[in-house]
């Protein structure tokens, strides 16, 4: 039935409400005269006046006492009113409300009249059977069999209370099924079990729990939803989706379901658990009405106790304290009782406020009773005397009611709390207290001038009833009424508390914790941050990590960023190609024997991560392979193409794929298949074959569709010598689709469009632009109210403006240095119900909070722009790369085919990210991204930032030749040396790095025709450079600043242009020299590395140095644009070189602090620099023949030790008594131990150097 309810003027052109005084403290309250379901709500202004209201709030009632307001989107809703007094502004509630009392509370009104309503309700009749519950009764709904067993069942009901514990229902069986939904401290716990083997109510926790301060005598809906293990359980509009564990489907309940209790049986009037208080309606199980069924006495209802058939509604009025700064309640006392006793109860989510502040009479002190930390604390303070003090209770806002009450009788204080009294630890004998007149609840006023009211902390915020004074209740409608105390800033008759926490914003997995008026995440061990922990902690691939420019190791990917997956780790393997690997439990050769159809082998294999996250690094890939390897003896795989195969693996669509690597889908082949290669040209596959001697059949599987592996299954290993062996490689991928996913615009009216951008809650929006223009739209995407835009405003500034009904919001970043200068720039724009947020590049984070109350949802509904607006107007010209929203990964490449005025891709990589390209490395353009060419630089690796380096030995040569008698054709790996033939270099440049233990000793030599340079230490560690030119007098330059055979590594430049020499060591400039206008500068001839072999007829100091070269490690050698090392390390064989000696490759740093004579003593390549070996024995080797020969070499390396040891002991001995003889005087540096300074004296027949030029 329809009801149309008015108070509007009963003869026309009159009437309306209109009150006395216009302030906040007004309302309208209309009595429907029962509970009915109102749908909609109209307003005019009052009739012939200026006197209307622009916003209001609406609040409903069933008794006209505890009132709840109307709330949408989980907020306090505000209605828009009218703009002049006749029009009619109607309203259709998006939930309808059952109840009998509608309260209309201005908010807001012409500000040239006053407050002025004529208002309607509509809506329909409401008819409801409801059971009350005392807490001490429950109906029984007794089965007509013994057993009931049931696959589906559906309970709905909808109850109110006070209590914040009680069971609702419950139902057990014999075997073990059980189902009960009990109220735990006010919420709704669900525990629900098919499994026999489940243990009983009492000892399992819920398998659901949801709602929030149910406890607060409103109705709340029950809805529960069961198909087999399926669940849908839903409270007030939230639902959680659950599926039970065990075997069965079916709910096996016992002769009958209890409701409001769990009776004992045998034992009338006793309960298992505390009983349900309150009311229930409409509960309806499987479709019977069981209320229905108690009323009118059906046989198959039980009633325990005193339930009747209608709701009683306690008359308690709850205040509710808004403001942390202002709110207060002043209620007046009798003053000079000997003695004081206040009680009540409060509910709060603020750790701090205070409660209560009284000024107690005939000079007896200050009483202040308050939450500290969520602890209640009690102190009376007298003036000359030690106060008296009690703490009690922990975590007390926890948004539960807790009742206080404080006592002062004959010298004695109590403060009791939830029913456990507590005493102050002083002794309080002496302490007489006499009640005061005016006791301040929450707070104090803010005109207080004197100490009737003191509050040391911020007010509280929260709930409080049950207000007891003298052991008198007060009643809170009078003081609403104005007729009792005062107050400010309450709201009285209602408690507004509100569960931030549900639903629980705080994204993949944060915990929610909260305050009155906002909600905080905490995001430790989620692998996200953030406000809501919404953004990943992780990148969405290698590749980005590679062009951070980390090299190579382990790191945790996050494939859809801020999406539902979760980051898990992978190893990227940064080289010139950046692979993805992903490995499994079982990447071992694995033996199979005993396996036949009947009874198959088959191992599963885990990858540490979920099949999603598997697919999505697949999906983002360009390409992915794995390798499979099956080794047979008599053990058949594929059969034959029409036969039904023996072996197969499963991958991600869970089918069987009777294909094998190297052959493509579809086709039960293997690789030796295609290129007709097998053993028996009649199969496809060596191991169809049946040979009696082990083959194999390996291959790349790489259809990506099919891709994980994650299973095999092997049946053909069960016959007489038949065994087979399997081994599945690593998932390995490589090429990331989308982060060099770009397109580029080049007229004004072209834009990309996709689907509608649904980010309710969270949003975030990422993307690489570069331009040149002054201004352009890079997305836009507009809802009816709604919009969320991203642009460059100017050629500085990048602008996010996003509405989410609130009125817009408008997020502008300042950069101090051009953005429209061709360069890629990063933005970062976010949204969630904490904050709004844009990132440009590295400037500083731009933040503006989020309001708590109004508006939250973002609702569009039109398409998503890229790179335009629907108005074709502002549109932005050049490049947008990567585009992510939310985690998701628009395809801009594949949307640009089809649209005119956009280009798939953009060129131009290296012009923003060449300088990660090091030591000479050159940027090198590709479709996606770029990558460095490290041909010219004496380091590789993917950014030429990894030293090439070598151990040298004593003798050790290398030497690059510039001309004949090498052919220039030779050198094809690197630039050609014909250049040096027939002319020489205006400039040089020459680096290297060294570390070494020996001096004296030679590093580099430079042979011209007639001329040299070398590069060698003095035997004091000095470094000198020694040049000769059109055969003048030799120029010796010296770097005395430190002994540099001090085995650590240093860093040498010398470069030359023109007739100016500079020489820097370890990064400092230490020399600089200008030659004459007549020396000449010829084409060299040759370049070695370590000790010179061929006979040039070397100066003597050179020659000195020369004797055993040098001993230690070089790094990074380059000459102008030739590496020479490198070149003898990677292309000996194509390169200009020729090698002497033993040459290993080695890192200098992880040599820097081997032993000192280790390093100054002649050693083989195997344990140069204290190196062990490191060679390993094979496992698969027989490990008895592995014992014996490993004793025998120990014997053997035991004997070949001892006779070393002695020889080395006698040769020491002769040379130690022969360097005595022959010492000269020398100056070491003090830091210079005195085995180091042996170790320099050694090479006796070199003479101290010349020092012509000294730094």
């Amino acid at each position: 039935m329809l009801l149309q309810l008015s108070l509007s003027d009963p003869v026309p052109g009159t009437g309306g409400w209109s009150p006395a005084d216009s302030n906040a403290q007004q309302w309208l309250q209309m009595d429907l005269g029962n509970r009915v379901e109102i749908t909609a709500v109209a307003t005019q202004g009052r009739y012939g006046s200026s006197d209307w209201v622009t916003s209001y709030s609406l609040m409903f009632s069933d008794t006209g006492r505890n009132w709840k307001q109307y709330k949408q989107e989980d907020s306090i809703w505000t209605f828009a009113g009218n703009m002049n007094a006749d029009s009619v502004m109607h309203h259709k509630l998006l939930h309808s409300v059952r109840a009998r009392f509608i309260r209309f509370v201005p908010l807001e009104w012409n500000p040239s009249g006053k407050i002025g309503m004529r208002v309607e309700v509509y809506g329909c009749s409401y008819k409801s059977d409801v059971a009350d519950f005392d807490g001490r009764s429950s109906l029984l709904y007794r089965f007509n069999q013994k057993l009931m067993s049931t696959l589906k069942d559906v309970i709905s009901l909808k109850f109110k209370s006070m209590q914040g514990d009680g069971v609702l229902f419950h139902g057990e069986g014999q075997r073990g099924d059980h189902i009960s939904l009990e109220l735990q401290r006010g919420r709704l716990a669900l525990h629900l079990s098919l499994d026999d083997s489940k243990p009983r109510l009492s000892s399992s926790p819920p398998s659901a729990t949801l709602g929030s301060l149910l406890d607060d005598q409103h109705w709340h809906s029950v809805l529960l939803e069961r198909v087999g293990k399926h669940v849908n359980f839903t409270v007030d509009r939230h639902t959680q989706h659950f599926r039970t564990k065990g075997e069965a489907d079916a709910l096996d309940i016992d002769y009958e379901l209890s409701f409001g209790g769990i009776p004992v049986p045998g034992k009338p009037g006793t309960f298992l658990k505390k009983n349900f208080h309150g009311c229930i309606e409409n509960l309806y199980y499987n479709g019977v009405n069981i209320i229905d069924l108690a009323k009118r006495r059906k046989h198959q209802i039980y009633t325990v106790g005193n339930v009747t058939f209608s709701c009683s509604e306690p008359q308690i009025v709850p205040i509710t304290f808004v403001n942390s700064s202002s709110s207060y309640l002043l209620l007046p006392g009798t003053p000079q009782i000997d003695g004081l006793s206040v009680s009540f109860q409060f509910r709060t989510w603020n750790k701090d406020g205070l409660l209560l502040s009284t000024m107690l009479s005939e000079g007896s002190g200050t009483l202040l009773l308050r939450l500290e930390d969520g602890t209640l604390r009690l102190v009376i303070q007298k003036m000359t005397e030690r106060a008296a003090e009690i703490l009690t209770g922990r975590d007390l806002n926890d948004g539960l009611w807790h009742s206080v009450s404080v006592s002062a009788r004959r010298n004695r204080i109590t403060l009791t709390l939830d029913d456990k009294a507590a005493s102050p630890a002083q002794d309080t004998s002496r302490m007489q207290i006499y009640s005061g007149n005016r006791y301040y609840f929450g707070g104090c006023p803010d005109n207080l001038t004197d100490s009737q009211c003191l509050n040391p902390i911020k007010a509280f915020q929260g709930c409080m009833r049950l207000i007891f004074i003298d052991n008198q209740p007060k009643d809170l409608i009078s003081v609403q009424q104005g007729s009792l105390g005062n107050f400010s800033d309450l709201h009285i008759d209602l408690c507004s508390i509100k569960d931030r926490c549900l639903p629980n914003y705080c994204e993949h997995g944060g915990s929610c914790s909260q305050s009155w008026t906002t909600f905080y995440c905490n995001c430790t061990d989620t692998g996200y941050v953030g406000a809501t922990c919404h953004n990943s902690l992780y990148e969405q691939s290698c590749e980005v990590y590679r062009h951070q420019g980390n090299t190579a190791g382990f790191f945790y990917i996050d494939s859809d960023g801020s999406g539902p997956l979760g980051p898990f780790q992978v190893y990227c393997n940064i080289t010139e190609t950046t692979w993805t690997l992903m490995q499994h439990n079982n990447t071992e050769l694995t033996h199979v024997q005993g396996a036949n159809p009947e009874k198959p082998y088959s191992m599963t294999l885990d990858y540490g991560g979920s099949l999603e996250q598997l697919e999505a690094v697949i999906d983002g890939s360009e390409h992915c392979e794995q390798e499979v390897a099956y080794h047979c003896k008599r053990s058949r795989l594929l059969n034959t193409p029409d036969g039904t195969p023996l072996t197969w693996w499963i991958g991600r669509s869970n089918e069987r794929q009777p294909y094998w690597g190297g052959a493509p889908p579809g086709v039960q082949q293997c690789d030796c298949g295609l290129d007709e290669s097998c053993l028996d040209i009649r199969h496809f596959c060596n191991c169809d074959a049946d040979k009696d001697e082990w083959t194999n059949d390996t291959g790349f599987l790489s259809f990506k569709d099919h891709l994980p592996v994650t299973q095999i299954v092997i049946t053909d290993t069960d016959r007489t010598n038949s065994e087979a062996a399997w081994r599945i490689g690593p998932l390995r991928c490589y090429g990331d689709r989308h982060f060099w996913n770009a397109v580029s615009f080049y007229t004004e009216a072209s834009y990309l469009h996709f689907p509608t951008f649904h980010a309710e809650f969270s949003a975030d929006i990422s993307f690489f632009f570069k331009t040149t223009a002054l201004s352009g739209v890079f997305l836009e995407n507009l809802g009816i109210k709604d919009f969320i835009r991203l642009e460059i405003s100017s050629p500085s500034e990048i602008t996010f403006a996003i509405d989410v009904g609130n009125g817009p919001i408008e997020l502008l970043v300042q950069s101090p240095s051009s953005l429209n200068d061709n360069q890629w720039h990063y933005v970062r724009a976010e949204r969630n119900l904490k904050e709004t947020s844009l990132q440009v590049d590295n400037l500083p984070r731009m933040t503006r909070e989020t309001s708590e109350e109004g508006h939250f949802r973002l609702q569009l509904n039109s398409q998503l722009f890229v790179g335009g607006t629907s108005s074709r107007q502002k549109g932005f010209l050049g490049c947008i790369r990567s585009l992510h929203l939310n985690g998701q990964k628009l395809d801009l490449e594949e949307r640009a085919k089809v649209t005119s005025g956009v280009r798939p891709g953009c060129p131009g990589h290296c012009s923003s990210y060449g300088s990660i390209c090091h030591n000479g490395g050159k940027c090198v353009e590709k479709h996606s991204g770029y990558f460095c060419d490290c041909t010219n630089s004496p380091y590789e690796g993917p950014f030429c930032k990894k030293e090439v380096s070598a151990v040298f030995e004593a003798g050790t040569s290398v030497t690059y030749m510039f001309q004949e008698p090498y052919p220039v054709t030779k050198n094809v790996s690197l630039s050609s040396s014909a250049i040096y033939a027939d002319a020489a270099l205006s400039k040089e440049n020459i680096a290297l790095s060294f570390v070494t233990a020996q001096a004296p000793s030679l590093l580099l030599y430079i042979n011209s025709s007639q001329d040299f340079l070398a590069v060698l230490l003095c035997k004091n560690g000095s470094l000198q450079v020694r040049s000769q030119l059109n055969k003048e007098e030799t120029h010796v330059f010296t770097i005395n600043t430190e002994n540099f055979a001090n085995r650590r590594l240093h860093h040498l430049k010398i470069n030359r242009e023109g007739r100016g020499l500079t020489i820097q060591m370890d990064h400092q400039l230490r020399l600089s020299y200008n030659f004459s206008p007549e020396v000449e500068f010829r084409a060299i001839r040759s370049l070695t590395l370590g000790k010179v072999t061929e006979n040039l007829g070397l100066d003597a100091e050179v020659a000195k140095a020369n004797a055993l070269g040098f001993v230690g490690c070089l790094a990074s050698v380059q000459y102008n644009h030739f590496a020479p090392l490198k070149a003898a390390l990677r292309h000996s064989t194509t390169a200009p070189i020729t090698i002497q000696g033993a040459l290993t490759e080695s890192s200098c740093a992880s040599l820097m602090d081997s032993d000192v004579n280790a390093v100054t003593t002649v050693h083989s390549s195997s344990d140069l620099f204290g190196k062990t070996d490191e060679r390993e024995p094979l496992t698969n080797a027989v490990r008895s023949d592995s014992a014996v020969i490993g004793g025998v070499i120990a014997v053997v390396i035991f004997i070949i030790f001892s006779i070393i040891g002695i020889m080395s002991r006698f040769l020491y001995q002769h040379k130690q008594s022969h360097r005595t003889n022959q010492m000269k005087e020398k100056e070491y540096p003090e830091n210079l131990d005195s085995s180091f300074r042996n170790d320099i004296d050694l090479q006796n027949t070199v003479s101290e150097c010349k020092r012509e030029y000294f730094i």
